[in-house]
């Protein structure tokens, strides 16, 4: 079902954008699949497969005989052909009565998820299409890709949901494990242990899902568990997700472990947190439509140093989807690594982290992930906020 409704949301964005034709190429996906793939068939493809939308809604399968099924059964394609030998002649029969203008391919310098067409199957595409004149007519996709996977739909929108109240349950049981002593590598199995209990896949590699970091001098981020125990006066912080529907969350909490007798967090424990959750919100609020991803970063990062802290070293924010880091925008500073994704300009339906950090000596870094959906009017919490330091 939700491969029929991503096909037909692609014809109306080469309707919008003025593209003839949109073609996805690609074999052996297992290994080495385009990251678009998920939205336009279920499963994998072996042999050369081309997936063709036009903006006149003649949506058209290409591929190995024995994958023909599988592909039909979507009812995405209004004509699904098997081959045996190649898909040359199919292929450039269809192309041949399509005629397109231009044909927009999967290929992207600034975004991973549009760059799907490796460079080998590129030049095989060139090769064939020279044939009947058309590889001049070849465009890159990366606006239709773009669009595809940060406009949400409705079912889309529900299983990200999902997966955030997953992850937030086991958030919760793992603060009533987490104690002096404790490793950050017992509390990752802890977590997930909870999410295989619930049938749950990780969001990303086992390895780093959770990433826990317990008090200062620690990698920071996208780095495994260690033996390191959890000590009174640290601050820890973990990042975390699960799938769920095929879907992904993408949080982080931070917790303080107090000091014997106390009952609070120090000030510069709080003042840091606070930082963090106002740095959220700000963002949250001018993240509208329209808006440019380093306009929104810049809001934040702003907050963070007024606060007294350092910037934090990375964007504020990335979209959620069938991965963890998914779509084209992203809420990101005018750095060179991040390359024309700061100035996508905002749109509903996408939906995004907003995860700034501030380090407090001493004790560790505070910061929260949120996510957070982008409607007509400005952006709601998918996630429910952290607004107050959990104390352990």
């Amino acid at each position: 079902m939700l491969v029929k409704e991503k096909v037909e949301q692609a014809v109306a964005l080469l309707q919008e954008q003025g593209v003839d034709c949109w073609l996805t190429f690609t074999r052996e996906s297992q290994i080495n699949g385009d990251p678009t793939l998920p939205f336009l068939l279920d499963g994998d493809v072996t042999w050369h497969t081309a997936l063709i939308v036009t903006a006149s809604g003649d949506t058209r399968a290409i591929a190995g005989r024995y994958d023909v099924k599988a592909i039909e059964d979507t009812g995405a394609y209004r004509q699904v052909v098997g081959y045996v030998q190649g898909i040359r002649e199919p292929l450039l029969a269809a192309l041949r009565e399509i005629d397109p203008k231009t044909i927009a391919v999967n290929f992207s310098q600034d975004s991973e998820v549009c760059d799907g067409l490796t460079h080998g199957m590129y030049l095989i595409l060139w090769d064939m299409l020279a044939e009947i004149g058309c590889a001049e007519r070849m465009v890159s996709a990366e606006r239709i890709v773009a669009a595809l996977r940060q406009r949400k739909t409705a079912a889309e929108i529900e299983a990200i949901r999902g997966a955030v109240r997953a992850a937030e349950t086991i958030f919760d049981e793992a603060a009533a494990f987490i104690q002096p002593g404790r490793t950050e590598r017992e509390i990752a199995r802890f977590m997930q242990d909870q999410a295989r209990k619930a049938g749950l896949a990780l969001a990303w590699e086992e390895r780093t899902c959770p990433s826990v970091f317990t008090g200062p001098d620690t990698a920071g981020a996208h780095y495994l568990p260690t033996e390191r125990a959890v000590a009174r006066g640290h601050i820890v912080n973990m990042d975390f997700g699960v799938k769920a529907g095929g879907y992904c969350s993408d949080l982080q909490r931070t917790y303080y472990v107090l000091e014997e007798g106390a009952s609070s967090a120090p000030d510069e424990v709080w003042r840091g947190f606070d930082a963090v959750v106002e740095a959220i919100d700000r963002a949250r609020r001018v993240l509208k439509p329209g808006a440019l991803g380093h306009e929104v970063d810049a809001v934040a990062r702003r907050h963070v140093v007024e606060c007294g802290f350092e910037e934090f070293p990375h964007a504020l924010g990335h979209q959620v989807g069938r991965f963890s880091h998914d779509g084209f925008a992203l809420l990101g500073p005018q750095w060179e690594k991040y390359g024309r994704k700061p100035f996508a300009p905002v749109e509903p339906g996408m939906v995004f982290t907003l995860e700034p950090r501030v380090t407090v000596p001493g004790r560790g870094i505070a910061t929260i992930e949120e996510m957070v959906l982008v409607g007509q009017g400005g952006s709601q919490y998918l996630s429910t906020p952290q607004m107050e330091l959990v104390l352990i």
